[in-house]
């Protein structure tokens, strides 16, 4: 199941605090789609994926300076 979480506005680290939150609530398989313009989560959200034992499905770039980031719950 596809889960969205629009963190357009935030800053470092409401992207990625946002997301480990949301992620608790889901069941293992589930993908949480988040939409994120700060620059920072470029970095971030791969770091936060690793140290969490999540997955970084996919991260792409919108082409209006915001990225979709596809985390799935490990």
């Amino acid at each position: 199941m596809i889960h969205d979480l629009d963190a357009r506005g935030l800053l470092c680290p409401l992207p990625v605090l946002k997301a480990r939150k949301r992620l608790r609530d889901l069941a293992q398989g589930d993908v949480l789609r988040m939409h994120a313009d700060d620059p920072a989560a470029r970095i971030d959200v791969p770091h936060f994926c690793n140290e969490s034992g999540n997955i970084l499905r996919e991260a792409f770039d919108q082409g209006d300076g915001s990225f979709i980031y596809n985390i799935e719950k490990a």
